[in-house]
């Protein structure tokens, strides 16, 4: 009772983080940011800090997720990996958080002094914390070990048999492209949003239904599943 109360709460964690990343491209202000007029009016909205802040909660609520799937696989051959993927998740978004943190706060706080006509060339100072390298290589570096978590945890569902197999394959692919969609237009980042967000769900619904520790595919007769 309390493994399926805590794998329901993993789960819980799971869909709300789904909905969050979904949330963060679709409310993001899509403004042109390599114009001063487009930078301040995308930076100095309110939307701006709630849609970066939707991922901040979204990226601590899928190691929360993670610790229930972990435990869900626990008496199963995917435990090891299990672990894996979660520390190495917990990382990366421990990397990735305090540049999201920036984004929201720091660039919000620039642009709305140059809203009130303070004197401030916005853009380079945009830049010049965008592209610092501390914080780039933190960023890019949490954003790599996520993808790499996540490819780790479509493993150890596939592997754990706990949930259904293909489960973890739309998150992985999700994760391992979020670099990449920075560079793409709006639209397509909206999309991966929802892809992001449609794997996190997927996952939450089979921890949801799965009975932790026992593979939803029974072996052959005379083989372990260990």
């Amino acid at each position: 009772m309390e493994s399926s109360r805590r794998a329901r709460l993993g789960a819980g964690a799971l869909a709300v983080a789904g909905v969050l990343f979904v949330l963060y491209p679709a409310v993001r202000p899509w403004e042109d940011e390599s114009t001063v007029a487009g930078a301040v009016a995308a930076m100095s909205s309110g939307a701006w800090v709630a849609s970066h802040l939707f991922a901040m909660i979204g990226f601590i609520l899928i190691p929360l997720g993670l610790l229930a799937l972990w435990r869900a696989v626990a008496r199963t051959r995917a435990e090891p990996l299990g672990l894996a993927a979660l520390t190495v998740t917990w990382i990366g978004a421990g990397l990735t958080l305090p540049y999201y943190g920036g984004e929201a706060f720091a660039l919000n706080a620039i642009a709305t002094r140059a809203e009130e006509g303070q004197s401030l060339d916005l853009l380079d100072l945009v830049e010049a914390f965008r592209f610092h390298p501390v914080a780039a290589t933190t960023f890019i570096l949490g954003l790599l070990l996520l993808g790499i978590g996540a490819i780790m945890v479509a493993g150890t569902i596939w592997r754990g048999g706990v949930l259904p197999r293909l489960s973890g394959i739309p998150f992985a692919l999700g994760m391992a492209l979020f670099i990449p969609q920075f560079y793409a237009p709006a639209v397509v980042r909206i999309a991966h949003g929802v892809l992001v967000g449609a794997g996190l769900v997927l996952i939450a619904v089979g921890l949801w239904r799965a009975e932790p520790g026992e593979p939803t595919d029974s072996p052959a007769p005379g083989r372990s599943v260990s």
